[in-house]
C-alpha cells in the first residue's frame, strides 16, 4: 500500500487512513506491507503480525510514485500494489489498483477550479495509469461513468467502491461530551456548519455560501450563526471581503476540527450547509447522515448521487435559493426531523466494512 496520503487533511487523507485500518481489521491472512513517506508513521500498525511497515524516501512525489515505489515493490517482493490516490506506479513489476476521486480533469465545467497546466499535466498522465493498472476503484457511480466515456475504457477496468464516514460518527447525545467540544472550538449555541480547506475555495463555493448566508440573516429575527470549519479558514475573511459587523460578525472560524470530535460537532449544528461546485464522493454529506445532522447540498454531480433524498438540494449558483433552503430547514422542526431520520437511513449505504471487503476481494483475486 501506498501511503504518502497517509497525513494528508481532507478527503483523500481520511480515505487512506481508514482504508488501511478496515483493512487490517478484517484481513488477517494476507501480508501488507506499508509504505511511509513519514517515518513517524513507522509503528502505527506494529500490533499486526501480517504487517510490515517501510519508509520510502524520495524528493519530490513523482520520483516517488515511479521511481522509489517500483524498486520497493521489487525489494519486497509484492504481487499488488494498491494506492488510495490516483496514481499508479508504471514501473511497478506487479499488478496495479488506484483510487480515483473524480474525474474533474476531463470535465469542462469541473476543469475549471483547477490549475490549467494541472490539467494538462493530469490528461496527459492519467491514461496512462489506467493503462498500468488492472483494476482501477472509482469513489461514485459518476466518476466510473466519467471515465468509462473520456477513456473509453474496456468493462470492468472501473469499479465504484463507495466507502463511508468512520466508524465514530454517529448522534452524540451526552450533554457532557457537547460541552466540552462547544467550548474547545468557541461554539455558539445555534449554528450552521459548513467544512472546507484552504485553496478550496471556489470548489466549496464559498462565495455563494456567504451571499447566501447574507440574505439568510436579513431575513429572520434570531439568525443562526455560520461556523466554517478547516485550517487557515479564517483568511477567507479578507479574501472574499467579508465584513467584520453585521452579518460578518456572526460568521466564526474556528479552525481545523479533529476527526474525534467532528461527530459532536454535526450533532450540535442546526444545518450542515455543502452548496459545493464539484465533489465526486463529498465524506461530509456521509459524516453528517451518521450524525443525523438536516443537510443543504447542490443538485449537480456527486453531491446528488451521495444525498439522494436525505437533503435539500439547491442550485449552488443560486445564492437566493440557497438562503431560501437555509431558513426553510432552520424554521420547519418537522422537515428538520425528516431530513434527520432520512439521513441516518441513507447512512446506512455508506459502511467503511463494506468498503473494506470489497476492496480486499478485488485485491485478491488479482493477487490469485
Amino acid at each position: 500500500m501506498m501511503l504518502r496520503a497517509f497525513d494528508e487533511k481532507g478527503g483523500v487523507g481520511v480515505y487512506t487512513q481508514n482504508i488501511v485500518r478496515e483493512l487490517l481489521t478484517i484481513d488477517s491472512s494476507n501480508d501488507y506491507v506499508l509504505f511511509y513517506r513519514n517515518a513517524a508513521n513507522i509503528g502505527l500498525f506494529a500490533q499486526h503480525k501480517n504487517v510490515t511497515e517501510r519508509v520510502v524516501r524520495a524528493r519530490n512525489k513523482a520520483l516517488w510514485d515511479q521511481i522509489a515505489i517500483p524498486y520497493a515493490c521489487w525489494r519486497e517482493k509484492v504481487d499488488v500494489v494498491f494506492h488510495p490516490k490516483f496514481t499508479a506506479p508504471l514501473l511497478a513489476p506487479c499488478k496495479a489498483v488506484m483510487v480515483v476521486h473524480g474525474a474533474d480533469w476531463f470535465i469542462p465545467e469541473q476543469a475549471q477550479f483547477y490549475d490549467r497546466w494541472d490539467v494538462r499535466y493530469i490528461r496527459t498522465v492519467m491514461p496512462l495509469y489506467f493503462r498500468k493498472c488492472a483494476v482501477v476503484l472509482s469513489v461514485s457511480q459518476l466518476t466510473t461513468d466519467n471515465f468509462n466515456r473520456v477513456l473509453n475504457l474496456p468493462p470492468d477496468k472501473v469499479q465504484t467502491v463507495y466507502f463511508g464516514p468512520a466508524r465514530h460518527f454517529r448522534q452524540v447525545t451526552d450533554v457532557s461530551v457537547l460541552q466540552a467540544v462547544a467550548t474547545r472550538y468557541d461554539l455558539p449555541e445555534t449554528f450552521i456548519l459548513t467544512l472546507t480547506k484552504r485553496g478550496g475555495g471556489d470548489r466549496k463555493n464559498l462565495g455563494q455560501i456567504f451571499n447566501a448566508y447574507a440574505l439568510y440573516h436579513q431575513q429572520v429575527e434570531t439568525p443562526y450563526k455560520l461556523v466554517i470549519g478547516g485550517q487557515d479558514c479564517h483568511l477567507f475573511r479578507d479574501e472574499y471581503g467579508v465584513p467584520n459587523d453585521g452579518y460578518g460578525q456572526d460568521i466564526l472560524f474556528p479552525g481545523w476540527i479533529d476527526q474525534k470530535d467532528l461527530p459532536a460537532v454535526y450533532s450540535l449544528a442546526g444545518l450542515y450547509l455543502y452548496p459545493s461546485n464539484l465533489e465526486a464522493f463529498p465524506i461530509p454529506l456521509t459524516e453528517a447522515m451518521a450524525c443525523g445532522t438536516p443537510i443543504v447540498t447542490s443538485d449537480v454531480n456527486g453531491l446528488e448521487e451521495i444525498a439522494g433524498n436525505a437533503a435539500l438540494l439547491v442550485d449552488p449558483r443560486d445564492a437566493e435559493s440557497i438562503a431560501d433552503a437555509m431558513c426553510q430547514v432552520l424554521s420547519e422542526p418537522e422537515l428538520r426531523a425528516k431530513l434527520s431520520t432520512k439521513g441516518l437511513e441513507r447512512s446506512r449505504t455508506f459502511s467503511w466494512e463494506t468498503c473494506a471487503k470489497e476492496t480486499l476481494g478485488i485485491l485478491e483475486s488479482l493477487a490469485a
